[in-house]
């Protein structure tokens, strides 16, 4: 059997099945009138009905919250386990699922203290010498109640409460297992991965499951299990207000491509890790997503390959997000976005801005795989080589050439290729900001806008409509890739080599030498025959 040579080939013929969905999320769910201390002093005064605000009121509502947990708990015979500290919750969770035999209740009851967000009390002096309680806001060690859940349509999940007021909550849901459900209650045969679908009997099905998993559905779910389980807010506090609403803390969006042989993974992370480390470098590439990365960008910007064993996994980090490649089970290919922070990217945090944020997610998926199946499959023809490296007259205009060599184009192209990953392209001032660092020294506006009708007239880069942002086409693209990583990787170093005052690699010396003494020969050969 021929073995894939490159990223592209594995990604052509080897992949039977490919499926993109939403993995895992972690949502915080909060009362949004509640969150404020000055929300908290208006709730107890006008109403609760008491004459000042304090943190003391709040203990009456917290111990008849405690008291419904465990009444909840004694009435339906659920365990409660208190957590150790540096204990495995997903251990214990695991097990406990294999034990359970119900269609749909709670498994187990978890308790753990954990630092959370809350209203405390201060004595403040008024001006007549007097003193009065004031709400601010704080963080304490509190007890955390986490339901852990198995359900009919989403399967194993957990829903925390804070014991504290105002008592917030998260709700973690995993898409691949709601997946699985939904496939179980159609009756179309699937095999299973840890966390994902390794076959199934009909792959159509199985995408448009991934695709309607929406926020609607993860709202009823939320909605469903908060009606079931205990209250901390009696009816009387919903009708005015207290109500939760659920925001996303954490979303992991993963496209996950099944390998007909695991060698073709070996193969597929053989490659990338030998071209792709400088991915996640700010001097070579502003991650993912429209924005700028500079100084004062928070967060590590850098690619990092971690073995566990012999299973290597490539990471991207951008900010608080980042893109994880790995080899899931040695059967798979799993390329996987998490937003920690979707203000990272311009999106609000509310359950609703899901389908933005899905968006954002899978094109970064798949924005990473077109680099690495590019860096490997760029290969040009004379005819696109010397259409870059001549002069051109397009659109009545003339552009200068850019030629292999200089020193300015390489810069050029090495900078645009920085920009690859981010959906709505790249500013002049940031490809300008780009270019002065790689060239050391400042390019001013002027001869940025020169280089940028350069690019666009050669068609390596368009204007996007109605804006003053580009991007790199296809085209531009494989030739930026190409250029850059032929002339850094072979040309310099090959040339630094055969400098008669290098130190050359022996075995490129001898090939040399070899080279040398036939051409030598043929010449002394012709020479004779004439």
């Amino acid at each position: 059997m021929k073995v894939a040579q490159s990223v592209s080939d594995v990604l052509k013929n080897h992949v039977v099945l490919e499926v993109e969905g939403i993995d895992r999320m972690y949502l915080n769910v909060y009362v949004p009138t509640l969150q404020a201390p000055e929300a908290v002093a208006y709730y107890l005064r006008y109403h609760r009905g008491n004459r000042f605000a304090s943190s003391v009121l709040l203990e009456p509502i917290t111990e008849g919250f405690l008291k419904r947990i465990d009444r909840y708990t004694k009435r339906h015979g659920i365990p409660v386990v208190p957590f150790e500290k540096g204990q495995r919750k997903d251990d214990v969770a695991k097990e406990a699922l294999s034990r359970y035999g119900e269609r749909e209740g709670v498994l187990f009851v978890g308790k753990a203290q954990e630092k959370a967000a809350v209203v405390r009390t201060e004595r403040r002096k008024s001006a007549s010498g007097g003193t009065y309680p004031w709400l601010v806001r704080s963080t304490a060690m509190i007890n955390q109640y986490y339901f852990y859940i198995q359900d009919a349509d989403f399967g194993p999940l957990f829903l925390k409460f804070c014991s504290y007021f105002p008592y917030n909550a998260k709700l973690c849901i995993n898409g691949h297992e709601y997946v699985k459900r939904q496939l179980k209650k159609e009756g179309i045969a699937f095999e299973a991965l840890d966390n994902g679908v390794l076959s199934c009997a009909d792959p159509k099905r199985l995408q448009a499951l991934c695709d309607g998993l929406s926020a609607e559905k993860i709202d009823r779910l939320l909605r469903k299990w908060l009606s079931r389980l205990p209250h901390p807010f009696s009816p009387e506090d919903q009708q005015v207000g207290c109500c939760y609403q659920a925001s996303i803390l954490q979303a992991e969006f993963s496209l996950t491509q099944v390998l007909d042989q695991p060698v073709n993974g070996r193969i597929f992370f053989e490659e990338v890790i030998r071209e792709n480390l400088d991915l996640g470098r700010p001097s070579q590439v502003q991650l993912i997503f429209d924005r700028r990365v500079n100084k004062r960008t928070p967060g590590r910007f850098r690619t990092r390959v971690i073995t566990d064993g012999v299973v290597p996994s490539l990471h991207v980090d951008y900010k608080r997000s980042r893109i994880k490649q790995y080899h899931k089970e040695g059967r798979a290919l799993r390329t996987e976005t998490t937003i920690n922070d979707t203000r990272d990217f311009g999106v609000g945090r509310l359950l609703k801005n899901l389908p933005a944020l899905r968006k954002i997610g899978f094109q970064a998926n798949r924005r990473l795989l077109d680099v690495q199946q590019i860096s490997h499959d760029c290969h040009m023809g004379e005819a696109a080589f010397q259409a870059v490296n001549q002069p051109v007259v397009r659109e009545g205009q003339r552009a200068s050439a850019l030629r292999y060599a200089d020193p300015r184009t390489q810069a050029l192209l090495t900078a645009t290729t920085g920009f690859v990953l981010q959906p709505c392209g790249f500013r002049a001032t940031e490809l300008r900001d780009r270019v002065s660092a790689l060239r050391g020294e400042e390019i001013t506006p002027g001869q940025m806008t020169y280089n940028l009708r350069r690019l666009r007239l050669h068609g390596i880069i368009e204007r996007l409509p109605g804006t003053h942002r580009y991007r790199l086409t296809d085209a531009g693209l494989r030739c930026a890739l190409f250029w850059t990583r032929s002339y850094a990787r072979l040309l310099r170093p090959g040339m630094s080599e055969l400098h008669p005052s290098a130190i050359m690699n022996p075995k490129l010396r001898r090939a040399f030498d070899a080279f040398d003494a036939t051409v030598t020969t043929m010449i002394e050969d012709l020479k004779l025959a004439s």
